[in-house]
């Protein structure tokens, strides 16, 4: 496997070494398939993002023309659209997602939000009057943007294309773990002729980074997907500026299947959702909520449909759930696995046991009897585990979906598309599947309670990177 060595981030224009204020040397990509350190990045520091904001204040341009938006979106989008083979490689090689998954899911979707995006800026409609008033919408101005490393091109996608789209400037620092693919999108935004400073680049630790784009006085606007206890501090560091931010954060969705509904369908469906990605997706349904009068029946059910998810070599295209995307992550999940077994879970197949000698690789893991209120019921494990919770009636199934600190997605599978909209009306949640509805890239996405604040994708996602102006105007006769 080659290596890859960035050793300048991306500032005004230009790839320029970091600054000596930050930690010193770079930060290592091991590929978590093999533990290998596959490539390097600059460590960066405070000052840097110092140098970046000051850039991307010179660029933004509160009057930009909406056709010059549209042409700097549309540029970028043709110039990564390129790149997504490559790029689909490096998420593969640096956070494990495997090739089949990378190449569609990681790479394709990402491709399918942007273009969600340059459809809404074409219909988009940036004045309307209200009476004597004239109400403008304007581009909100430099964004921090802060992303993590289960989907790292889709993430960034999300919040720099509309940012783009809107008229805005960006600072972007990505994830240590999977960098390597968001200097990939970076050299594209480089090859589309964006002007210098329009987006900067600055790796380094969370820590010093992410912290000092969110406490920045020169950044107008945060936004950062994440774990929901970071969340919360990237919100207490913009409170002192009173800035703007967007959170999208942790989830644990339920999958609730009425009585009456295809219990065949739901499982396998939702079985596939709960391990997508190896289960490193805040809107993986990983509460499986079943009657409790077909409760036997669903876990048979469940025991086929994780048999055919096959573990391995994430370059392998028949491998379906590649390894944990770090050993952080990996010893994480293996913990949660362990301590529900001591709560009193039945395990039904899979375990805390490593797969390999090397490599993060962990079994495809599902509890039955899981208590809706210990810590596999209430908590994310952001990796292959799916906790099976049976309920008595839809009172309780709705009690038992809404019994979390979260509300970022989830699924309902009924009789009827009637009756199952009628239950997910009453769900805590951002986004619900109705009967296995199809995944919509310019549908709003987003969080209830402790899952965030604010909406990403389509027109909704691309409002949140506009301010909004009254003039008030004087009537004539």
């Amino acid at each position: 496997m080659p290596t890859f060595e960035h050793d300048r981030l991306f500032i005004d224009g230009r790839w320029t070494a970091a600054s000596d204020g930050g930690d010193g040397g770079v930060v290592e990509v091991i590929d978590p398939a093999t533990e290998a350190v596959i490539g390097h990045v600059p460590n960066g520091g405070a000052a840097d993002v110092d140098a970046a904001v000051a850039a991307a204040r010179r660029a933004f341009d509160p009057l930009i023309s909406v056709a010059e938006r549209r042409d700097r979106l549309h540029r970028v989008i043709a110039a990564m659209e390129k790149r997504l083979p490559d790029i689909a490689e490096l998420i593969t090689a640096e956070m494990g997602a495997p090739i089949r998954i990378a190449q569609t899911v990681q790479t394709q979707v990402p491709l399918a939000v942007a273009r969600g995006f340059a459809d809404a800026l074409e219909t988009f409609e940036f004045e309307e009057r209200m009476g004597n008033s004239l109400i403008v919408r304007e581009p909100y101005g430099v964004i921090g943007a802060i992303t993590p490393w289960n989907y790292p091109l889709y993430q960034v996608v999300a919040k720099v294309l509309p940012a783009i789209a809107a008229g805005c400037t960006v600072v972007l620092k990505p994830s240590n773990e999977a960098p390597l693919s968001v200097f990939a999108f970076v050299e594209a935004c480089e090859d589309a002729g964006l002007p210098p400073g329009t987006i900067n680049l600055v790796s380094g630790p969370g820590r010093v980074i992410g912290e000092h784009i969110a406490a920045h006085e020169g950044v107008d606007f945060v936004s950062f997907t994440g774990s929901t206890g970071v969340g919360a501090r990237v919100g207490e560091l913009a409170g002192q500026s009173i800035k703007k931010v967007a959170l999208e954060l942790g989830g644990k969705s339920a999958n609730v299947i009425l009585d009456g509904a295809d219990l065949a369908t739901a499982v396998k469906v939702g079985v596939g959702n709960a391990f997508l990605n190896g289960g490193q997706t805040c809107m993986a349904w990983t509460r499986m909520l079943v009657p409790q009068s077909r409760y036997d029946e669903a876990l048979e059910l469940i025991e086929s449909a994780v048999a055919r998810y096959t573990v391995g070599d994430p370059r392998d295209p028949a491998t379906r759930i590649g390894p944990s995307a770090s050993r952080s992550q990996f010893d994480t999940v293996r913990g949660f696995i362990e301590r529900a077994q001591r709560d009193g879970a039945q395990l039904l197949t899979g375990g805390a046991d490593p797969l390999r000698d090397v490599g993060f690789f962990l079994a495809p893991t599902v509890f039955a009897d899981v208590d809706p209120d210990s810590e596999l019921g209430q908590e994310e494990v952001f990796g292959p585990v799916l906790a099976v919770i049976p309920y008595a009636d839809s009172d309780d199934a709705l009690r038992i979906a809404n019994g979390t600190p979260y509300g970022l997605s989830g699924a309902v599978w009924a009789a009827t598309d009637d009756e199952a909209i009628a239950f997910a009306r009453r769900v805590q949640t951002g986004q619900l599947d109705i009967n296995g509805g199809a995944y919509n890239p310019a549908a709003p996405f987003g969080g209830y309670k402790k899952s965030g604040i604010g909406r990403e994708l389509g027109r909704f996602g691309f409002e949140e990177y506009l301010q909004t102006k009254s003039l008030q105007l004087k009537e004539h006769a």
